[in-house]
Parts: C-alpha cells; structure tokens; sequence
C-alpha cells in the first residue's frame, strides 16, 4: 500500500506524540478516523537522527500490527529501547528528526546458485533480511547507500546484524535472504516532512 504526502506527515507526528508523550505521561490519542485510515498490518520502522547521527532505530519486519499501533510502538522503542544508546531523554525533543519507513512484504530471493544472489539485490533500492535457524536481521535500504556498501557487503553485514557468520548466504541450508523495498517519510523541520527517495544502483563488486 502507498500512502500519500500528506499521510506520511500524519505517520510522522503520530510517532513524535509516541515519544513526547512518553516523557508527559500522555497516552497517545488515536481518533478512529486516523485508526481507519491506517488500519493496514504493515511492518514499519522508526528511524531517530539527532544532528545528523543515528540516535535510534526499531521496528517491525512483519505486518504484525495495524500501521498506527506499529508507529507507536516502534516509536518508543527507537527511543527507549535500542541497545546501541542510552535511552533518548526529554531535552532531546526539539533536536530530534523521526523518520518513518513502511515496509513493502518480503519477497524470498530464489536462485540456483548463491553468488546468483548477488545480482537481485538492487543497493538504494533493497533493503535486505536474513533467516537463519534460530536467528535474522534486518537492515533497511539506506543502511546501504550510507555506507556506501556494495550488494555483497550489504549480504554480508545483514548476516551479521543477524548474529550470523557473514558468509552464512552462501550456503542455502543456513539461512534463507528477502529483500523488500519500503516508502519512507523524513522529518526536516516542524510541520515539514518530505517522501525520501534512494536512486536504485547496481554495486556488485
């Protein structure tokens, strides 16, 4: 499902009332009509950038909630909860940027050979998982382009993101890999919110 300009600016502020509202002890108020309209089961993630830097992300690879419970969610645990950083504290507010990226369903990458797989994955435009027996990892099309990783070095460190040996892809009874795109909302400035596009590129070296 693709979701309009205006939409992307109510997923934007509907996820920095989930942080705000946290630190207010205010319940996030959700009308119907907004439930309605964003009704769908859809993975998502909450990206959070302060000046620049990551400052947290999480989400949800699955459609496992409806969009909107899914915003909040993964709001608050891009906030409180990402392992990488200390938990985001109320004076951070006004330096946040929030970034919203609703994920398109995965779709298993099915080839003969598993160096084959390298030429399905599209940098800027993929983002990738990978499952394991016990273990997957995710990491969204961006991850890619800033780092400005090839398709093999992004195969790579999903493994790893996974837990995983990095060369764990090449070998089909190991894991399985999905790619998936995904629609993303940026934060530039109060009440402006723009849709980011990536430019699609091959990078297999």
């Amino acid at each position: 499902m693709s979701y309009t300009l205006e939409q992307g600016k109510r997923l934007v502020h509907m996820a920095r009332e989930a942080v705000s509202g946290f630190f207010s002890n205010r319940e996030v108020k959700i009308g119907m009509g907004v439930k309605k309209e964003f009704l769908a089961p859809s993975g998502v993630y909450v990206t959070l950038r302060k000046k620049g830097l990551l400052r947290g992300r999480m989400g949800f690879a699955d459609a496992r909630y409806p969009l909107y419970e899914g915003i909040i969610k993964a709001a608050q645990s891009a906030a409180l909860t990402d392992p990488r950083f200390p938990p985001v504290e109320a004076e951070e507010m006004e330096d946040l940027q929030i970034e919203i990226s609703v994920l398109e369903r995965p779709r298993m990458v099915e080839v003969r050979n598993p160096e084959d797989l390298l030429d399905q994955i599209v940098v800027g435009r993929d983002g990738l998982i990978v499952i394991g027996t016990f273990h997957n990892g995710l990491l969204l099309p961006e991850v890619a382009v800033e780092n400005k990783w090839n398709s093999k070095r992004f195969l790579e460190q999903t493994c790893v993101k996974a837990g995983l040996p990095k060369n764990v892809w090449e070998d089909f009874n190991q894991c399985r890999v999905y790619t998936f795109q995904c629609q993303t909302f940026v934060e530039k400035g109060p009440e402006h919110v723009k849709e980011a596009t990536l430019k699609p590129q091959k990078a297999r070296i």
